[in-house]
């Protein structure tokens, strides 16, 4: 789609870019970017500005870059790189020309600190970080000028370059602009723009050790790569005024305009970078990608599809309010999507044995049970049948309660495609635990019920004797408030779900979900939605749920 043809938009960002095309601006290009921190893994909210910076490149026929905002490598690392552009293109995203480093410009950015300083409008400080918030003021007071504010231009070159060759110590002395001190905006006072940092960088090497600040780099860097619409959350809001202020007393070669639109805030997690840190670095959870965190590799291993993502970011818009989500919006994209475009399959995740008294010994059948039953295109998957069977554990009640659609003592059930069976004996242990089932089948019941033939209710099963041996792994939300942090005199940590990951062990397969490719989704029959992790095996098959069929989460929270 083309930006002529592009349908009229109700996202306020999309009705400016329209209001620009409509005048020209621009040339009539539409450049935005996606500036993530290589100093974490990217979460749900990221998804939300990755499919707007990407969606509005692609809706209105203009380009988007991928830039890594790399100027504290201190917290920054290769892993974190290849994770972002992993999961950019998973979300079904691509960029403009080559993967871009806000360190490419490191040299340009350097000299026009050096032409600030020229003009008066930068210099050296060497306060403290202590000293400078006193300095600084505070919302209600005005900051003071630095002792060091005054310097010539001569002795501020002279400092600056000392700090470029490594001549300084860390923490000892840092350039500043030279703005404001008593602006009501305090990101006008005279901020920081370049630190001494004595560190490796992952893509300079040890070429640098002073490294600009955010707010220095991000607007020049937009500005050198030609970016029309620099598209950010509404925490940069207060820092726009800086962002233009510096884009107005530098020679770059285009004037980007940044906008703000309100973050992703998600109830029953957090979205903290910090915060999803140290729950990989204290062994909380067992990595980046855990199917709990809200991160998109976790929410991948999770299940979740790039289209169900993008839905949710499409269902919540894109506003200047902020706001949090209810975590079941997100859920219901994903029901959405795997109800549509998800093969059926039966797994008994906590089994019971069944024996057919009355089926022949070593007797096999097949039965053929649609993959889907809404979609014939799917086909059919092939279902084994024989003497021994397993059904759930919750499937079966020695004394049936009122109202009971499932198996009990002398009673009948259908098993889902197959037959009809009664429980005719239950076997115990010395302990009294049910651990089997002596029932008998009806052949008359093949595939479907003779007229005025009356079963219990539906429920499924699968062959202990051909059924694939997996383990199920049942994920729930990680946190048992909507906002674990909310509470100040505790720690989110405190609000953890100790029932956020239930770990079924023996639980077992129809044959057809043996050596399937991790990322497969399905839904098994009655129970929710799963998906194959990479942990399975040859010899054991591991599944992820994705999500349950229904909103249980609520059902619980409203009793």
């Amino acid at each position: 789609m083309t930006k002529n043809d592009a349908p009229k938009s109700t996202n306020f960002i999309h009705q400016i870019i329209e209001q620009d095309l409509q005048q020209n601006l621009n040339d009539g290009k539409v450049v935005t970017r996606f500036p993530p921190e290589p100093n974490g893994y990217l979460h749900i909210g990221h998804a939300k500005s990755i499919c707007l910076n990407f969606g509005t490149a692609l809706k209105y026929g203009g380009e988007c870059n991928l830039r890594f905002d790399d100027t504290n490598p201190e917290k920054e690392s290769q892993e974190y790189i290849d994770s972002i552009i992993r999961d950019v293109r998973w979300l079904g995203f691509e960029w403009a020309g080559e993967v871009k480093y806000t360190s490419d410009y490191f040299q340009q950015l350097y000299d026009w600190a050096v032409h600030l300083i020229k003009e008066g409008k930068a210099y050296v400080d060497h306060l403290n970080a202590a000293e400078m918030r006193e300095y600084r003021g505070s919302l209600t007071e005005a900051g003071r000028n630095s002792p060091y504010r005054d310097r010539s231009v001569d002795e501020n070159l002279s400092f600056f370059e000392q700090m470029k060759k490594g001549e300084l110590e860390e923490g000892t002395c840092s350039l500043r602009l030279k703005i404001d001190m008593a602006s009501p905006n305090i990101n006008l006072r005279d901020p920081v723009i370049y630190r001494i940092r004595h560190a490796h960088h992952h893509q300079t090497g040890n070429d640098w050790c002073i490294y600009p600040s955010y707010d220095f780099a991000h607007g020049q860097s937009d500005a050198l790569e030609g970016i029309t619409h620099s598209i950010c959350t509404l925490e940069f809001e207060d820092h726009r005024p800086l962002y233009d202020w510096l884009i107005e007393n530098l020679p770059v070669p285009v004037v980007p305009r940044q906008y703000e639109f309100a973050r992703l805030n998600l109830n029953y997690t957090i979205t903290s970078k910090r915060k999803l840190k140290q729950l990989v670095d204290e062994k909380h959870v067992t990595n980046w990608d855990d199917p709990r965190m809200p991160t998109i590799s976790g929410l991948r291993r999770r299940g979740y599809t790039p289209a169900a993502i993008r839905q949710f970011c499409d269902m919540i818009g894109v506003t200047r309010s902020n706001g949090t989500v209810d975590m079941a919006m997100l859920e219901s994209a994903i029901r959405d999507d795997l109800d549509a475009n998800a093969p059926r399959a039966m797994c008994v995740t906590r089994p019971l044995k069944v024996t057919l008294v009355n089926y022949e010994e070593g007797k096999e059948e097949w039965f053929e049970l649609p993959a889907h039953p809404k979609d014939e295109s799917m086909g059919a998957r092939s279902v084994s049948f024989g003497r021994n069977l397993l059904i759930e554990q919750e499937d079966f009640e020695e004394v049936a309660p009122r109202k009971w659609k499932r198996l009990a003592a002398g009673e009948a059930v259908r098993l889902r495609g197959a037959y009809v069976i009664r429980c005719e004996e239950v076997i115990k242990n010395a302990e009294g635990e049910i651990i089997e089932l002596k029932c008998s089948y009806d052949p008359a019941t093949k595939g479907a019920n003779p007229e005025g033939y009356k079963a219990n209710g539906v429920i499924h099963w699968v062959n202990a004797d051909r059924s694939v041996p997996c383990e199920v792994r049942l994920y729930d939300r990680l946190f048992t408030e909507a906002n674990p942090e909310a509470d100040k005199d505790k720690s989110f940590l405190d609000f953890m779900n100790p029932e956020s990951l239930v770990v079924l062990a023996d639980a077992r397969a129809e044959p057809g979900l043996k050596d399937q490719a991790a990322e497969t989704n399905y839904q098994f029959e009655r129970l929710g939605y799963f998906v194959v992790d990479p942990d399975s095996t040859e010899e054991k098959m591991v599944f992820n749920r994705t999500v349950t069929l229904r909103d249980s989460w609520a059902k619980i929270q409203n009793n």
